[in-house]
């Protein structure tokens, strides 16, 4: 059975608290896993998690602060020591090509897996798969940061009371499907457009072109919200987005459902974050993220 969804592997900015962990997020793609900016501790959270090496597909790391990046070491000398069976791919900004290499070899370890680096350096389509098409939007930090935005390859809905309208049953359905029409009967008359799922990762940055890029159309946005709205100022000046604006974005965009995290530890009540995206006008589904908790991807 295919699997969509994201689990939160930690959810704190800048420093970990008693309660939050470092940054990561896995998301389950049907049989892919992609893990988003391993923060210190990520390992210890995905045994906690029941997330394994094995899970790993690629790794994409949206910039090089320490709370994004400082597990990859970790994470790397696990997909190892576990001799993942399959290649990993690994996306990061390109100007801190620096600061990957010497994460990847921290110290000592033996390369039993193929780790394929894939450095980000302008917006654009990093990876195709049959699964789905991986692009990348720059983000507005005071280092350089990327977004990421999977978009799965649109379908076709079957539509029954079509097939029945035109007598085509059985086998026949499964015929019309592959060779695209029967009897003079043509696949769009029996079916109609499946839009594919599109799942958005935005993460340290200030509002810009490319957040809403990321978020237009998504049926699931992850985005941070390190500050409440009354301290926007302070937001802007270290380049990060307050509840209000994040979800403001998520509401112009069509967000479907909309996951707040990254938050700064200032800030002990998690309802206010709810209570301020409530009042910027979102109106779908909400997830203010916890440390390992499990969101599915909304269903089409």
């Amino acid at each position: 059975m295919s699997v969509r969804e994201l689990v939160v592997l930690g959810t704190a900015s800048q420093v970990p608290t008693r309660h939050r962990n470092h940054n990561g997020y896995l998301l389950r793609w049907d049989g892919q896993g992609i893990l988003f900016d391993p923060g210190e501790g990520t390992q210890r959270q995905m045994l906690r998690a029941g997330v394994a090496a094995h899970d790993i597909d690629r790794i994409c790391v949206t910039h090089f602060h320490g709370d994004h990046s400082l597990g990859l070491a970790g994470v790397i000398q696990r997909i190892n020591l576990d001799q993942v069976p399959h290649p990993v791919t690994a996306h990061y900004p390109a100007s801190g090509q620096h600061f990957f290499e010497r994460l990847r070899y921290a110290t000592a370890y033996r390369e039993t897996v193929e780790l394929a680096q894939a450095p980000v350096a302008a917006d654009g389509t990093l990876a195709v798969t049959d699964a789905y098409i991986l692009d990348a939007y720059r983000l507005s930090h005071p280092v350089e940061s990327y977004g990421y935005r999977l978009t799965e390859p649109d379908g076709r809905r079957i539509l029954p009371e079509r097939l029945a309208a035109h007598g085509i049953k059985g086998p026949d359905v499964g015929r019309i499907q592959r060779e695209g029409a029967l009897d003079g009967v043509t696949l769009d008359e029996v079916s109609e457009v499946r839009r594919g799922q599109r799942f958005a990762f935005v993460m340290d940055t200030r509002l810009c072109e490319g957040v809403h890029a990321l978020a237009e159309g998504a049926d699931m946005l992850v985005i941070e919200s390190t500050f409440l709205d009354e301290d926007v100022r302070l937001a802007t000046d270290h380049g990060h987005l307050t509840a209000g604006q994040a979800a403001a974005v998520a509401r112009d965009a069509g967000v479907r459902h909309l996951v707040l995290t990254h938050f700064s530890q200032r800030y002990s009540e998690p309802a206010e974050f709810e209570r301020q995206a409530r009042a910027a006008g979102f109106d779908g589904e909400l997830s203010i993220a916890q440390d390992l908790m499990r969101v599915p991807v909304p269903k089409r």
